[in-house]
């Protein structure tokens, strides 16, 4: 049964559980939500949540977290925004056969968190696979939870590419609400508007392998070794490895079981979105991450921007070490913050019809 209420301060309130270093969050700060914190395991995020979003962010583990800590971060009489991405590296085609993944776990983990303080609205991001992952079970669990605590929910397998995300990136987006039925806005860019990876970051200044620009210390792209700067240059634009010399080809490559992999070491085409990025992007070898035309990987710069982020977004410390390996951790595994955007504009949109 649906129900209305009424709240004149229209203060709707958002905790961003494993919220890394603000994708999600940003989206909802850009849509004018009272974001009061995020909360994740890896206190390394800690740095580019709080510089980018103004908001505190708490190092957690949430197997373990006390709900009721949670809880008090939301105001009195606010209506209370439960938004969270489980870690999805455990339902991804890459971690299917390892046994020892236990990450989906933290799904359950949400489950519970919901269920103990009861949010008016709940969104959940992550990757199609959580559909089959052990035989659909666990993403069933988490709609008997919802179910359980009589929340109207949809759900839906997108691309964040038609939602202005210069990526083709899959995700399942599901959103539950309280108040009645509740759904995704329609998609905001098809056909001509979708935006092209020359379109994101094709004004960015021309680096080398190896090389950072003097002004922007993450426009900087990893050093290839002259046997892989020979393979970019041999690499057309949107092209791979199957148009190489025999001599280029890697052994592995060579096997039937090796040529399937047809992405890797390939370059981005101008004209399209970029590939979905993960938590190696900027790495030649790790798909096609090669930059469009110049001889390297993209850079982590680009990486972000092709996620996103607004090109301002402060992903290091200067106080800190460099550390390639985990900014591009922190970019892969975000949530593409223009993504985050649709999610808020979607519930902003359901609470003003709820709402009053």
């Amino acid at each position: 049964m649906e129900r209305k209420t009424n709240n004149t301060n229209q203060n709707f309130a958002v905790v961003d559980l494993f919220c890394g270093v603000g994708g999600l969050t940003q989206g909802f700060v850009k849509a004018k939500f009272d974001v009061r914190a995020g909360l994740d395991f890896d206190a390394s995020c800690k740095y580019a949540y709080e510089k980018n979003n103004a908001t505190s962010f708490i190092h957690a583990d949430l197997t373990k977290h006390p709900p009721i800590e949670i809880a008090n971060l939301y105001p009195d009489n606010s209506i209370k925004i439960l938004a969270g991405c489980a870690p999805c590296q455990a339902f991804s085609t890459y971690q299917q056969g390892n046994k020892n993944n236990d990450k989906w776990k933290l799904l359950y983990s949400f489950g519970k968190i919901i269920t103990a303080i009861q949010p008016d609205i709940v969104s959940m991001e992550n990757v199609p696979n959580l559909f089959k992952y052990n035989g659909g079970q666990v993403f069933n669990d988490f709609l008997s939870v919802l179910k359980a605590n009589d929340y109207f929910v949809s759900y839906q397998i997108v691309d964040a590419k038609d939602y202005g995300v210069p990526q083709r990136r899959k995700r399942l987006i599901l959103l539950a609400s309280k108040y009645g039925k509740i759904t995704l806005i329609k998609k905001t860019h098809t056909g001509k508007r979708i935006k092209t990876v020359k379109q994101a970051i094709g004004h960015l200044p021309e680096i080398e392998a190896g090389e950072s620009y003097q002004k922007d210390k993450l426009h900087r792209a990893r050093e290839l070794s002259e046997l892989n700067l020979r393979r970019v240059r041999a690499t057309s634009q949107g092209g791979g490895w199957k148009e190489w010399d025999d001599d280029l080809v890697l052994d592995c490559h060579k096997k039937e079981s090796g040529k399937s992999y047809g992405s890797v070491y390939g370059r981005m085409s101008w004209d399209e979105v970029s590939p979905t990025l993960t938590t190696q992007c900027t790495g030649l070898g790790n798909g096609r991450f090669g930059h469009p035309e110049q001889d390297r990987a993209i850079s982590l710069r680009e990486a972000a921007i092709l996620q996103s982020f607004p090109k301002k977004y402060r992903f290091v410390n200067p106080k800190e070490e460099f550390n390639h390996s985990i900014i591009v951790k922190h970019i892969g595994n975000a949530v593409p913050p223009r993504l985050g955007f649709v999610i808020a504009k979607s519930i902003k949109t359901h609470l003003q019809q709820y709402v009053n």
